[in-house]
């Protein structure tokens, strides 16, 4: 029986748990499928850092996921996607007080503050403890924005975060209202598993580089179950899910905050130009700046084309200076496409050998609209 310091995930709700538990509260309460839990809720204050007795005794000995729930977090005006710290496979009583500081912590992390910018909010943060699934396959999903539009999903192979996070560039559906599957299958080259105590990262074998994550059945059920969550919450939503067993699962659902892209059409192709995936609307022209990681950093202005591998949402800054984005793997639904398109940055995702085929200093233009980077003499 848990106190009153812990409040059942089932019986979580915004005010007092913060987005994320409290969507998925009310998801569980809807009988949709959520793994179980608890939160520790914003109302708790802790001493020194200290936690709860109660919150080692409800610890058992199976891996949990300890996930952020601030109140500024899952919102319809900012999804904050990315920005404060989660963590998987969490095993251990010790592991698990460790992950729930590291929460509170990232409440004041650089990139949670310049995501929030010049906003005057002062958040607060509730944790969530969850059952941890060990997934095999997961994604995102945008449920419909209107009446007979389509769902559209991003699959790999593993864990959640390579999705969301661009490491990988996931296979893509979208299901239109009358159950038609379209699939685009992407090489999937690196995937994310639970190993006892640690999350690490392999490659994927190559038979599996290119075969689709997802049946058009396992798709189409995964739409419908968007739309029974869109209903449950009120509107369209952005929805992390695993498929464990051939069982789905809700991770997480919060509002969509920005349009995705039309599908363009056929770009011109040129010499110049190379085509990827539309990820943020618009255009812009500016300098091209490599970054491989937090060392390049310094070296971005105002105004400059960020050309990167991927972007981590700990480079959330940089997106406060860039003009555009270009990245090398990723998908139209990852938190930094969905944190471009919040910050009206137009994006290009998934160009192959974008960091050695672009150069530092030269001068390119961006078209997020149609997928398209356009280098100039």
């Amino acid at each position: 029986m848990l106190s009153t310091t812990l409040v059942p995930l089932h019986d979580a709700v915004p005010r007092t748990c913060g987005g994320k538990a409290g969507a998925l509260g009310a998801l569980l309460r809807a009988g949709l499928p959520v793994p179980d839990g608890f939160v520790l809720p914003i109302a708790y204050r802790p001493v020194d850092g200290a936690l709860p007795d109660d919150l080692r005794a409800a610890l058992g000995s199976a891996p949990v996921a300890v996930r952020s729930s601030a109140d500024d977090e899952d919102t319809g005006l900012a999804s904050a996607a990315g920005q404060y710290e989660s963590a998987l496979g969490v095993q251990g009583v010790d592991a698990v007080v460790d992950a729930v500081r590291a929460c509170w912590a990232s409440l004041h992390s650089a990139r949670a503050v310049a995501y929030r910018g010049a906003s005057a909010t002062s958040p607060r943060m509730a944790v969530l403890v969850q059952r941890h699934l060990d997934a095999e396959v997961s994604g995102v999903m945008f449920t419909p924005g209107g009446p007979g539009g389509p769902t559209q999903i991003e699959a790999s192979w593993g864990l959640g975060p390579s999705v969301v996070g661009g490491t990988v560039t996931p296979d893509a559906y979208r299901v239109d209202a009358d159950g038609t599957v379209t699939r685009t299958v992407a090489d999937k080259r690196t995937r994310l598993d639970r190993r006892g105590t640690q999350v690490v990262t392999s490659d994927v074998p190559e038979p599996d580089r290119r075969r689709p994550t997802l049946d058009d059945a396992t798709a189409a059920g995964l739409a419908g179950l968007g739309r029974s969550i869109a209903a449950v919450l009120g509107g369209p939503q952005d929805v992390e899910w695993a498929l464990v067993g051939g069982d789905l699962w809700v991770l997480q659902a919060r509002p969509t905050t920005a349009d995705l892209p039309e599908r363009p059409s056929r770009p011109v192709r040129s010499p110049a130009t190379l085509v990827g995936t539309p990820g943020s609307s618009g255009t812009a022209t500016g300098t091209a700046r490599v970054v491989r990681g937090p060392g390049d950093f310094a070296g971005v202005r105002p105004g400059d084309i960020l050309v990167c591998p991927w972007t981590d949402p700990s480079w959330t800054p940089l997106l406060r200076l860039a003009a555009g984005v270009v990245t090398e793997t990723g998908g139209v639904l990852s938190h930094a496409a969905i944190v471009a398109r919040e910050r009206r940055i137009p994006a290009v995702l998934g160009i192959t050998g974008a960091t050695t085929t672009l150069h530092d200093a030269t001068t390119l233009t961006v078209d997020g609209t149609a997928g398209t980077v356009t280098r100039h003499r």
